[in-house]
């Protein structure tokens, strides 16, 4: 296998007609890391994946794949191999062809192109299966077929458009534990489009939350989950309870922020000035049901809604100008003293479990 490539994305930008698809976007992805764009649907991260294959062009910025910039590279000369949502593979070819086809098209004598694929086939565990079509075989196996015919010709970066989308819930998470046995063994850049946040979390060294046509943040997981960068990451993650209101004081590294329905709750920060938009976030769970308030800390809320979920259970609230503000506790501890819906109960949280949470500048 050839040596992973850094990939380093320099104001790049991708505009359709009227509409912003990417804007001005930069990163920079460590050689041999795995990185996944994560986001909504529309939020520029497919755009940005084409956009590193060459399938898309760029409308103003550069990418750089090692030393080299490839912006007006074709796909076949970045170094970057693709593996499409569809798998794309050939009805009519057998699985050795199949892996084999990028070759062929290079001009690889027969014999050499067949043992390559069959080493690939071999790497993805599906050696067995090589003469047989694609239709004969499950969507996992299809899968299998497809990265074998991605990484046979060595790339330094494999590129993959919601690789896990078209399968069934217990094949995902096998599957992602085979695309992390992967990317370690091969020891080659990944790059990976998903809307999940639990795959991004799971797979990844790197997590970019994508937004708009921007990086709302681009950090390892646990960053992201424990301290995120803004009130978008915050409330997509859905680990943070998200309230937003004014500055009412900065003091002594405190700032006390008030809600439009009157509440002023605190929080550490600086830099600040009183009047200004602010957002901060509260941890699920690191919520106190009926804890004691200090009013700074916590509120009154009204139980809407109560899920369980086996080894926790998810009640949310309605208060302090959220209608979903989620608190997450273990089962023993709600059963212990369950809530019902329509229930006033008082909530609080400790200042160290409070963040404040940047903007993006427009």
């Amino acid at each position: 296998m050839s040596k992973a490539a850094e990939i380093d994305i320099a104001s790049v930008s991708k505009i359709y007609g009227t509409t912003t698809a990417v804007q001005s976007i930069s990163l920079k992805i460590p050689a041999g890391s795995y990185c996944c764009l994560l986001g909504p649907s529309g939020c520029g991260k497919t755009s940005t994946l084409r956009m590193i294959a060459g399938h898309e062009s760029i409308s103003s910025g550069d990418i750089r794949l090692g030393n080299t910039v490839v912006t007006d590279f074709p796909p076949a000369k970045r170094g970057t191999a693709m593996m499409f949502q569809s798998y794309a593979l050939f009805p009519h070819l057998d699985l050795i062809d199949n892996v084999a086809f990028s070759l062929k098209m290079k001009g690889v004598e027969k014999q050499e192109r067949h043992a390559k694929a069959l080493e690939m086939l071999k790497l993805m565990q599906m050696d067995a299966y090589a003469g047989r079509r694609p239709a004969q075989l499950s969507g996992g196996q299809q899968q299998r077929v497809a990265l074998a015919r991605a990484l046979i010709t060595d790339p330094e970066a494999l590129l993959l458009d919601e690789p896990l989308s078209a399968l069934d819930p217990f094949l995902k998470i096998r599957m992602r534990a085979e695309l992390k046995r992967l990317q370690k063994l091969l020891g080659i850049t990944f790059v990976h489009v998903t809307h999940s946040q639990e795959e991004a979390m799971a797979l990844a060294d790197l997590v970019v939350v994508m937004n708009d046509g921007r990086i709302e943040q681009a950090a390892p997981p646990r960053v992201v989950f424990e301290r995120p960068a803004t009130a978008f990451v915050a409330r997509f993650m859905g680990d943070h309870n998200v309230l937003s209101g004014r500055i009412v004081s900065v003091s002594d590294g405190l700032i006390t922020m008030e809600v439009p329905e009157g509440q002023t709750f605190v929080v550490k920060g600086e830099g600040r000035e009183v009047g200004e938009p602010v957002d901060i976030g509260i941890r699920t769970d690191r919520v106190i049901l009926r804890g004691a308030t200090d009013k700074t800390l916590g509120f009154n809320g009204v139980v809407s809604n109560v899920e369980y979920r086996g080894a926790s259970v998810k009640i949310t609230v309605a208060g302090a100008g959220s209608d979903d503000f989620t608190i997450i506790v273990s089962d023993a501890d709600y059963f212990a003293m369950p809530v019902n819906i329509g229930e006033a109960v008082p909530l609080s949280w400790a200042l160290e479990d409070v963040i404040l949470l940047g903007r993006l500048s427009a």
